[in-house]
């Protein structure tokens, strides 16, 4: 019986190991093609700005350029961290990023989305901060399993940890998306509307602070979950002990 348990979830691994592979090279191609598409496009497109908020200027294929080219390096990054800190990041979260990576480069700048669906940012800011809220416990999980030095944390430290990880990395893409606009004249911070309109103040953070509270809303969730799960799984731990020693 035991046998068959370890045959069924290796074949469980086996498989999610092979839709992890072909949706990484799903994304990758797709990325790689829409960098040439993107340089084509930048030839024929109008220097701007757009009449009306679907038309591609110039600025706009050399964001999809930026980013595409970006996410062709970052889509890598999982496995490289895997060997260089040897920490095992679950097939399932690594298949989520990939699958950001899509939603957020292919569908919300090359096909559009961004402007074609609505809160279509604001959805992926959500996904996003759930899934580093996620990472976060699987970090300190992973410090908590070294034996040098021996580390025992609390539920709540361990959320605490895994809220602000996910809330410093949606700072760090907004800080990322400031410099994009300042440097390549790109527009991810909507701050210039549809008709070229220039927005300033409360207005032209809106869209900035909109994205970090969502960030924060999204990770306080996932991380509230987080100290449910680990703070019920040592009480029943506690339990099974005080019970053995009882006995």
């Amino acid at each position: 019986m035991r046998n068959l348990k370890e045959k069924i979830l290796r074949n469980l691994r086996k498989s999610r190991k092979k839709r992890k592979t072909f949706i990484f090279r799903i994304v990758l191609i797709l990325l790689v093609l829409s960098i040439f598409y993107a340089i084509y496009m930048y030839q024929l497109a109008p220097p701007g700005p757009a009449q009306n908020e679907f038309e591609r200027v110039k600025s706009d294929y050399i964001l999809m350029l930026f980013q595409c080219a970006v996410g062709s390096i970052v889509i890598f990054l999982p496995s490289r961290v895997e060997r260089h800190f040897g920490i095992d990041i679950p097939d399932i979260m690594e298949i989520m990023y990939f699958i950001f990576l899509f939603c957020a480069i292919y569908l919300g700048e090359v096909r559009n989305f961004y402007f074609k669906v609505p809160y279509w940012d604001l959805i992926l800011h959500s996904f996003s901060a759930a899934m580093l809220g996620a990472l976060g416990f699987i970090l300190v999980n992973f410090l908590n399993d070294m034996n040098r030095p021996e580390i025992h944390l609390s539920p709540f430290f361990v959320a605490l940890f895994a809220f602000c990880f996910a809330v410093t990395c949606g700072v760090v893409w907004e800080i990322y998306e400031f410099l994009a606009d300042g440097i390549l004249g790109t527009n991810m911070q909507k701050f210039i509307e549809a008709d070229g309109t220039v927005l300033i103040g409360r207005e032209a953070l809106r869209d900035t602070m909109e994205d970090i509270i969502v960030d924060a809303v999204s990770a306080l969730a996932v991380t509230a979950l987080g100290y449910i799960h680990l703070r019920n799984e040592i009480r029943r731990h506690r339990k099974s002990e005080a019970s053995l020693n009882s006995n």
